[in-house]
Formats: C-alpha cells, sequence, structure tokens
C-alpha cells in the first residue's frame, strides 16, 4: 500500500528537451496559425489543435519523437491526448512555447 502511494504522488521526472531535440525530435506547435505567426520555436512546425482532433496529425512516422507546445499547456496536453490515441508512440508535453524555447537553448 505505502508503495502504491509514492507511485501517485511522486513527482515526474524531468524531460531533457534540449537532448530530445538535439537527437532529431520534432516539435509541434499545436496553437492557430495566427498565434503561431506572432512567434514560434525556430524549426517548430504548426499544426493547429482542429487538425489533430479531425486527425490530420500531419506526422508519418508514428515512432517518431514528437513534443508538443501551445501557449500554456493544456492545448498541447490534449493533443499528446489525441496523437496517443492515434498510435503515436514516443509523445511529450512542451507545455508553454516559450518556457520551451528556453529549456532547448
Amino acid at each position: 500500500m505505502k508503495q502504491f502511494f509514492k507511485n501517485i504522488f511522486a513527482p515526474e521526472k524531468k524531460v531533457d528537451f534540449a537532448a530530445l531535440v538535439k537527437n532529431g525530435a520534432t516539435i509541434v506547435d499545436v496553437r492557430t496559425a495566427d498565434e503561431f505567426a506572432f512567434g514560434h520555436i525556430e524549426n517548430a512546425v504548426n499544426i493547429p489543435l482542429d487538425q489533430i482532433e479531425s486527425g490530420v496529425a500531419g506526422i508519418e512516422d508514428k515512432d517518431a519523437v514528437v513534443i508538443l507546445c501551445c501557449a500554456s499547456g493544456s492545448r498541447s496536453a490534449y493533443a499528446l491526448s489525441l496523437l496517443k490515441a492515434q498510435g503515436y508512440a514516443h509523445l511529450y508535453n512542451g507545455a508553454g512555447w516559450r518556457n520551451l524555447q528556453q529549456e532547448i537553448k
């Protein structure tokens, strides 16, 4: 029982986003095209959440490492769950794009 609670309340392991990007991860920004045009991470791909919801993920390799981001992390978390249901295997929620940008510098 003690281990059960440790597993539930244990902090998540910190993801090294810089290493993932260095090793070829794709950053997918799920904000709208207008939001993306206002500012985004260099080399990020813009696939708005509504396209992911309709099944147009735009990522051919379901085994590719994909880091999702948006403005705050909520849309990217939802996109992660949608892509996971579509069979994508290596997904990470990078949350807000500005913070993610700082982490990968």
